[in-house]
């Protein structure tokens, strides 16, 4: 999909070339029967009639009309032009069109639409038009290829969030890509190809690291966890270099399962499929470089993707053994189905080493953060107030929403072991809490804050498949960290071209 922002007014617009066409009407705004549009008129005397009501989501669709040029009209009413009245009025006005062949779309909103607004409704049309399809015989190929905006005032700002919004969409279906492929076409190597290939260009660096030389940093509990599979790990480092050299970089940690079976505390057969998503985290990361190389922000960033699968193999670890992490702390595993906060803490570790500005890893670690906040909000934990705060802030901007979890010292009582420095589990009670405070161990020298998106990452039942979360927040995050951020160095701010997405 391919997107441009206009400045046209509601008479121009239904004069244009197109095969759909979206008006978002705010509530607020009453039809005028004298207007010189025929959209005003036509919903005008839909009023009169009762056949339209100005309430949030009510639409009324147009075919064919003479004096309009677009095949197919939707009028959609939104409470008013927010990011969020805006994305459930272009979900109820794409249900209208979705069943035809619409390849030249134009949106246009009635009023003033605030840049943030703008990008919802794009974010929104993308994600309602998304379908997989690498491992299908006949894949159902999305048919809308081009995106026309037009407002009756153009700011310099919305033509930014059009750009802006490209890249996210690029972003959020890469992770959508990645974390939907079966685990047999998802595998370690697999990833790391793909971030080789995102992590091309001047401003990026991308290093992959195996086995041996794992063993030689000594992340003894990553190893741990890939002993049992057959496929073997990889270490994956990505660097994008948007800023001077000096200044401090933010990491990113991806925790990448790429399938999770339990291990020897397997998971119960049900559902099991959906393991295949444990490595959303790793895919957020991939989205978030690949919107990187398409804004090119003003900021160093590294992204850390430990990537293994957890099998039950005559190899694989037990219920009991104690391994010593990168960090030198010594880790009982109760249980090796809390294998992801063992190959992130050797990831923490690992990114001491950048000397970072912050430090935020993002994984699908635990069942208790979906029954403590759904699939609404992911669960965000940091020992640090003013990152959580410009985190969850992100959150809140970018529609892709957080909330801030406790991380009392009092939680981790229940991690004492006798046989080792920590274990890897304590009890059932606060089960998202008690992972953070695993990780926080091994984050202690740096600003740190975890993600636990394990009720965001995807969806089950018929609506099956990834959603590409938290690559919005992040991205917001990283964006408005470079805003902030005082360079140490002039540099030309690159143009950004749209592209498909």
């Amino acid at each position: 999909m391919n997107f441009e922002i206009q400045k046209r007014s509601l008479l121009s617009v239904t004069q244009g070339e197109l095969d759909g066409l979206m008006i978002l009407w705010p509530a607020a705004t009453l039809p005028d029967t004298a207007a010189k549009d025929p959209i005003s008129r036509l919903l005008a005397g839909a009023c009169k009639k009762g056949d339209f009501e100005l309430k949030p989501n009510c639409t009324l669709a147009l075919y064919a009309h003479p004096e309009i040029k677009a095949r197919h009209v939707v009028v959609v009413c939104s409470a008013d032009n927010t990011p969020a009245a805006v994305r459930a009025a272009m979900q109820a006005a794409w249900s209208c069109l979705k069943s035809f062949k619409i390849k030249h779309l134009g949106i246009h909103a009635v009023g003033e639409c605030p840049a943030h607004s703008i990008q919802a409704a794009l974010v929104s049309l993308a994600e309602a038009t998304y379908s997989y399809g690498t491992t299908l015989s006949q894949p159902k190929l999305r048919s809308l290829k081009q995106v026309q905006v037009s407002l009756a005032s153009v700011q310099a700002d919305a033509v930014d969030s059009v750009a802006y919004a490209q890249a996210l969409i690029s972003g959020i279906e890469v992770a959508k890509e990645w974390a939907n492929r079966p685990a047999n076409h998802a595998t370690p190597t697999h990833l790391a190809q793909a971030a080789q290939n995102i992590a091309t260009g001047r401003s990026f660096k991308c290093e992959v690291l195996g086995p041996k030389e794992v063993a030689k940093l000594g992340m003894g509990a990553f190893m741990a966890v890939a002993q049992g599979a057959s496929e073997p790990l990889r270490f994956i480092v990505m660097r994008y270099n948007g800023a001077a050299a000096a200044q401090a970089p933010v990491v990113l940690v991806g925790k990448g399962i790429t399938f999770d079976t339990g291990g020897i505390s397997i998971k119960p057969a049900p559902e099991m499929d959906e393991m295949k998503y444990d490595m959303s985290g790793a895919a957020s990361v991939l989205g978030v470089f690949k919107a990187l190389g398409e804004i090119r922000p003003s900021i160093n960033v590294v992204g850390l993707i430990p990537a293994t699968e957890n099998m039950p193999d005559g190899l694989a670890v037990k219920p009991g053994d104690v391994v010593t992490s990168m960090s030198g702390q010594t880790i009982e595993i109760l249980n090796t189905d809390a294998e992801g906060r063992l190959v992130l803490c050797d990831a923490l570790t690992y990114a001491e080493r950048f000397k970072p500005k912050a430090v935020i890893d993002i994984a699908t670690l635990t069942g208790a953060c979906v029954i403590a906040l759904g699939a609404v909000r992911s669960g965000l934990f940091s020992s640090n107030d003013p990152l959580a705060q410009e985190i969850f802030q992100a959150g809140e901007t970018s529609g892709d929403a957080c909330w801030r979890m406790p991380l009392d010292d009092d939680y981790a009582e229940g991690l004492k072991s006798k046989f080792a420095d920590v274990a890897n589990v304590a009890g059932r009670a606060a089960g998202s809490v008690t992972a953070a405070k695993f990780l926080q161990r091994f984050a202690k020298s740096f600003a740190w804050a975890h993600l636990d998106i394990a009720g965001t990452a995807w969806r089950s039942g018929a609506a099956k498949g990834a959603t590409g979360r938290p690559v919005g927040l992040l991205l917001q995050y990283l964006v408005s960290a470079a805003k902030t951020t005082p360079q140490k160095s002039a540099k030309a701010k690159a143009k950004v071209k749209p592209k498909s997405a």
